[in-house]
């Protein structure tokens, strides 16, 4: 069943917040994203509203204000319980206050607090974060601004937290949607697709540099607001080189300049025309009972059990014969066609696709951990590296646990995602291929699902490439310090990012090199590139955020990793995420009207929106 949902009081009477407008600032590979949140409170009580709300996973939020009336109130980044005891002591004093907190169980997951809005009064909350665009089959780079928070499942005796606020009431949506998007790159602008409506694409120069285009009004905000953006020589590498600030603490992160390359590692030729033909092919297919809701919640919208199984029957009748393979389905238990994996040939083949037809969204909750648990117990063929193929809705409250597997058996097979349907979680789905080696896709609709699925397979195919270093070459009185996790997969033609510090000066020459070293069927290759060590232009601090998020990511996978230095880990976390003013696990937003000289009185009226995409209509089975 489809639900769709919003701020409601308790009497279910709509909604204090009335409007949302984002702008997206595209410059190359990073968006910048603000969203401005209207709310009012219409009831003749005080009001305290609960927003759960979906960003990207590795998105760094890097603003958070309120404005109330003429006031405008930015918000403190600080420890996350000294955050909330504030917010606590604050609303029981009858303050109006906001608190915006990233979720422990999944890194895609915002919960935002308003408390004591006055009867009658407005307030205008904007956020802003910075993200990673993930580069497409066919070369473009999607944006997405998700209209959906599915609910995510929770195995019995797991602890939810803010996962736990996800649920649904039927309601209609009666917000208001406007966005506009403005894009720059060193290199020309082909084209804008989307599948909502967009106003014609406005060039902004001779060279098609900057363009800037806007979502057509009247746009219905039921399903996510895709943006696909087309560049020439795409696969152009390139550096950008941000200063730092120079009021930060000499030597911290903030303080020096930092680097982002974008390279294309591209492999011989010879290698290329040889690809294997062997291979292990697990796929592991969500049958949960959210899998038999609607993509998404436009007209004739698929079910997503039934994009999933064409996705599945795509990528069956494109294996090479004699590889082996296997299909699990999951739910609150999980089965599997075979024993175990089995030869394919055209007998082996029949058999699946009839089963797969057969296949129902019939299965329960969405528990993930122990099939793959089984999966993992299972011995490898030899000469045929296992290659793990997951299905999923993402609807799981265990997300970080999942991962840590998947990272714990990371050198055993590569592991590619694929999320289905709107609301699809973006932690469980890009965390499992950036922990498995492998390649994540979200499938959304039918007309871009096969060059997705076909990317895969052939990534899937490519050889194993291992031995990976990332060495710099700078002049003397400099040294660069990587920022980002090792690169622990290359793929042909695939962008890899890495982010560095770049400390000290020299009087020397000004340019610098990165070279990705690594071996391909046991040979050695080199990519290079020569970059400019002084900074290029005004990013607005997005390639330090950006590093600085990496960074805290880094730290913790090392804190759930466990041992005598969690409390340093966290110390170390909290410090960097209060210094570069990005979000992190173990910090959280605050903002308090200390203009309002009248406190709120009166008992609060409490509403939520449990299952909610930031900008509009959720989906709920």
């Amino acid at each position: 069943m489809m639900n769709c949902c919003g701020l409601v009081t308790g009497q279910k009477l709509p909604v204090p917040l009335k409007s949302i407008s984002v702008d997206v600032q595209v410059k190359g590979h990073v968006a910048t994203v603000t969203s401005t949140l209207q709310y009012v409170n219409e009831e003749d009580r005080p009001l305290e509203a609960l927003f759960v709300f979906p960003l990207p996973a590795d998105a760094a939020v890097c603003h958070f204000s309120a404005k109330i009336g003429e006031h405008e109130i930015v918000a403190e980044l600080k420890e996350k319980q000294a955050a909330r005891d504030q917010y606590d002591d604050a609303v029981s004093s009858g303050q109006e206050a906001f608190l915006l907190e990233e979720s422990e169980e999944s890194s895609d997951v915002f919960k935002l607090s308003v408390g004591c809005l006055s009867p009658g009064q407005n307030a205008a909350i904007s956020i802003t974060y910075i993200t990673e665009l993930s580069v497409q089959a066919d070369h473009a780079l999607r944006f997405c601004l998700p209209a959906v928070l599915n609910p995510r499942y929770t195995p019995a005796g797991a602890a939810a937290g803010i996962v736990s606020e996800i649920s649904s009431v039927r309601d209609s949506v009666p917000y208001t949607l406007t966005l506009s998007v403005h894009v720059s790159s060193p290199n020309p602008i082909s084209k804008l697709e989307s599948k909502c409506t967009l106003d014609p694409l406005v060039f902004l120069n001779s060279d098609h540099t900057l363009a800037t285009v806007n979502l057509s009004s009247g746009h219905k905000f039921d399903k996510d607001v895709e943006l696909f953006v087309y560049y020439e020589n795409t696969h152009q590498p390139t550096a950008i080189v941000e200063a730092g600030v120079t009021t930060a603490q000499a030597g911290s992160l903030m303080s020096d300049p930092v680097v982002m390359i974008s390279l294309y590692p591209e492999f011989p030729k010879e290698v290329m025309s040889s690809l294997t033909t062997q291979g292990e092919f697990v796929f592991v297919i969500d049958r949960s009972g959210s899998m038999d809701c609607a993509m998404h919640n436009g007209e004739g919208a698929q079910m997503r059990i039934e994009s999933a199984k064409e996705t599945l029957l795509l990528l069956l009748k494109s294996l090479p014969m004699g590889c082996y393979f296997n299909i699990y389905g999951f739910g609150s238990s999980y089965d599997s066609f075979f024993p175990q994996s089995v030869v394919y040939n055209q007998d082996t083949m029949d058999q699946a696709l009839k089963k797969v037809n057969e296949m129902r969204a019939d299965m329960g909750g969405t528990e993930i951990l122990e099939p793959l648990k089984h999966i993992y117990s299972q011995p490898c063929y030899p000469e045929h590296p296992r290659q793990l193929f997951v299905f999923t809705d993402g609807e799981v409250g265990n997300t970080k646990g999942v991962l840590d597997l998947v990272r714990n058996h990371s050198q055993s097979h590569r592991c590619f995602s694929f999320g289905i349907g709107e609301g699809a979680s973006t932690a469980l789905i890009t965390g499992l291929a950036r922990e498995g080696c492998g390649h994540a896709h979200f499938i959304t609709g039918t007309d871009r699902m096969q060059p997705k699925v076909m990317q895969s397979l052939r990534f899937a195919l490519q050889p194993v490439v291992n031995k990976i270093s990332v060495e710099w070459k700078v002049p003397d009185g400099i040294t660069v310090d990587t920022l980002s996790p090792p690169i622990n997969v290359i793929f042909q033609g695939q962008r890899s990012l890495i982010y560095a510090q770049i400390k000290g000066q020299s009087s020397e020459s000004s340019e610098g090199s990165v070279m990705i070293q690594y071996n391909l069927k046991d040979q050695p290759v080199t990519n290079q590139l020569h970059f400019c060590l002084k900074p290029t232009e005004d990013t607005g601090l997005m390639i330090h955020r950006l590093a600085a998020r990496s960074l805290i990511g880094c730290l913790e996978q090392e804190e759930r990793a466990g041992g005598a230095e969690v409390e340093s880990i966290k110390s170390k976390m909290v410090k960097l995420s209060v210094e570069a003013g990005v979000n992190s696990v173990h910090t959280a937003f605050i903002a308090i009207n200390k203009h309002n000289r009248e406190t709120v009185k009166g008992p609060l009226i409490q509403t939520r929106i449990p299952t909610q995409g930031l900008y509009g209509v959720p989906q709920m089975c």
